[in-house]
């Protein structure tokens, strides 16, 4: 029997390299390999071109010791045949739906799609397959395959609750990808601009659409702005975020983040210089002349930049507590949700998890402020280490121990939800409180975790555990249900009564639908996990099925009437929730 060991691919858009799987690959390659691993290069500039190549587009989730957002690489040519390796790379999703049996049992196996890189010459491909040629075999994760691990974390499986809801289709965007490239956009997240209520979605390869009669243009073109813009190797880079001050309607100010290429600034967050950088966040605010215009025109300032070790777990999430009033303490103050750079999983633990560093961490400051340590921006007198004396503590920081904040929202009785993408087992939902401590990475939702060993496996937390004082998720989901958690929204509409209570989220690749009860909270530990179905203009469907692709890339958004949206990022489309019924009402 083959033997499988488990690899979560995360972060973002890019799922990456799903069939590098040490068993399978071992037990069902070796025939025929051998003239073709003679055709890998060997020289050494080869071997330098296919390095470079190699750490912009696959080191932000592989490396060469473990598992990490991707599988270990080490030894990988030795055990599949080169002429596969080039056809999957080219096109992953043909070599899956031919029937190949090895893609297709991954590819069942973990649900993940890459997307295609056949834009990449062969030759190229060929020089990474060179560099990766020089990295043996590491069987480091396998010999702890049984290290006293949890096999199962939730044995528990998301039952349907019965809801159905219906979308309408709203509009369809422009693909932003080359003919024929998947996906053919990156749209993220919907939002809308204070006092006029126009939606906004934003695409991660630089484009910011306002809806007009429900049709898309761009109002806002970053690469046209910012000539240091990156949106590639994917895994989130690009346009990460966007959001409108309160006062947009008055003041035209709104909020983006998005990458750029290492050393195009002078970063505000950085860590030792022996460690690379291999994109830097940078957060900018925007002046329109006028906030009513369809297309931006005015000014920009940089408020802050911060350096990454890759491209993985950013600056995804940028927004303002919709509840707060003019003269409240948390008016006009912008969270900021700052992942960990797959730090953990490019070798160093120790970048996060520390109220002296930024990374892990969701940070909130007054964007119309001056008392930063850049003097761009405002540290508020409210944030819970404001007047912590210990130097080099990030007063910026309002919680943390995250490894991706992807969704920060607020619930109608005020409560502040993060959604958290995890590593290799749990998706979760916090509870978001100031000051608080939420595990990252030494756990793992409620789980242990060794950032140090092996990072497909969670532990029984220890006897000790009420010492560290982290606040666990208020509900999680593991693998077995999805791979990477899409952050929702409450509704906050007023003719959906079936939906009312109940905060909507899902799973990113599967496009699966999940909601919690909000009245549970605080009363039940944890808040079950209750599956939720689609009709489109009545008709039942899945999300992959309307796709046409194995890989949805959810997103959710809301207006301001507080009705509920839906993204599917590989097709570009976007529906709203027109209606819903509880099975028991029909």
């Amino acid at each position: 029997m083959p033997r499988f060991f488990p690899v979560r691919f995360k972060s973002g858009p890019t799922f990456v390299f799903v069939f590098f799987l040490f068993g399978y690959v071992f037990q069902g390659c070796r025939s025929g390999t051998t003239g073709e691993k003679n055709a890998i290069p060997t020289d050494s500039a080869t071997i330098t071109s296919g390095r470079m190549i190699f750490i912009r587009n696959c080191a932000s989730c592989h490396g060469f010791g473990q598992d990490g957002i991707g599988p270990t690489l080490g030894g990988i040519t030795e055990a599949v045949a080169a002429n596969w390796l080039l056809r999957f790379i080219k096109h992953p999703q043909q070599v899956i739906a031919s029937g190949d049996k090895r893609a297709d049992s991954l590819f069942k196996r973990f649900k993940s799609l890459m997307p295609s890189f056949d834009a990449i010459p062969e030759k190229d491909l060929l020089a990474v397959l060179a560099f990766l040629k020089t990295h043996g075999s590491s069987r480091a994760d396998l010999l702890q395959e049984h290290d006293g691990n949890i096999a199962d974390p939730i044995p528990e499986k998301i039952k349907f609750s019965g809801l159905t809801a219906n979308l309408v289709p709203v509009t369809q965007f422009p693909p932003s990808a080359a003919p024929g490239k998947f996906p053919k956009t990156r749209i993220t997240k919907l939002a809308f601009s204070p006092g006029s209520g126009d939606l906004f979605v934003n695409d991660l390869r630089g484009k910011l659409y306002k809806l007009k009669n429900n049709v898309p243009r761009v109002y806002l073109d970053l690469p046209g702005l910012k000539p240091q813009f990156i949106d590639e190797p994917g895994l989130a880079t690009g346009f990460g975020s966007f959001a409108f001050h309160p006062d947009f309607i008055k003041n035209g100010l709104f909020y983006t983040t998005h990458t750029e290429k290492p050393g195009s600034g002078k970063s505000d967050f950085t860590y030792p210089d022996s460690i690379k950088v291999e994109v830097q966040w940078v957060l900018t605010e925007w002046k329109a002349s006028n906030p009513a215009a369809d297309t931006f025109s005015g000014t920009s300032r940089e408020l802050l930049r911060i350096n990454m070790v890759s491209g993985a777990h950013g600056v995804q999430e940028i927004t303002f507590d919709p509840l707060a009033k003019p003269g409240s303490a948390d008016y006009g103050l912008l969270y900021i949700g700052v992942g960990d750079g797959a730090s953990v999983q490019e070798g160093y633990p120790f970048i996060p998890h520390a109220k002296n560093k930024i990374w892990g961490s969701i940070i909130r400051i007054d964007p119309l402020g001056k008392n930063s340590a850049n003097g761009k921006y405002g540290i508020p007198a409210t944030n819970p280490f404001a007047r912590e004396k210990t130097p080099g503590i990030v007063k910026e920081i309002y919680a943390y121990g995250f490894r991706n904040p992807h969704r920060i929202t607020w619930t109608r009785s005020g409560l502040m939800l993060a959604s958290h993408i995890g590593q290799s087992n749990l998706e979760s939902i916090y509870l978001i409180r100031p000051g608080r401590d939420y595990g990252w990475p030494i756990r793992e939702g409620n789980f242990l975790f060794n950032p140090y060993g092996n990072l497909n496996h969670v532990y029984p937390l220890p006897a000790n555990d009420s010492l560290y004082k982290i606040t666990y998720p208020i509900a999680s989901f593991d693998h077995d249900e999805g791979n990477a958690i899409s952050g929702g929204y409450e509704y906050w509409g007023a003719n959906i009564q079936a939906l009312k209570g109940k905060f909507l989220f899902g799973d990113i690749p599967s496009g699966r639908l999940f909601y919690i009860d909000l009245a549970a909270i605080g009363k039940k530990v944890p808040v079950t996990v209750r599956e939720w179905k689609i009709t489109i203009d009545g008709v039942p469907e899945t999300l992959k099925k309307v796709c046409g692709s194995d890989r949805v890339d959810l997103r959710f958004g809301r207006d301001a009437k507080g009705d509920v949206y839906i993204l599917t990022k590989s097709d570009g489309r976007l529906y709203k929730i027109s209606g819903a019924v509880m099975e028991s009402q029909k």
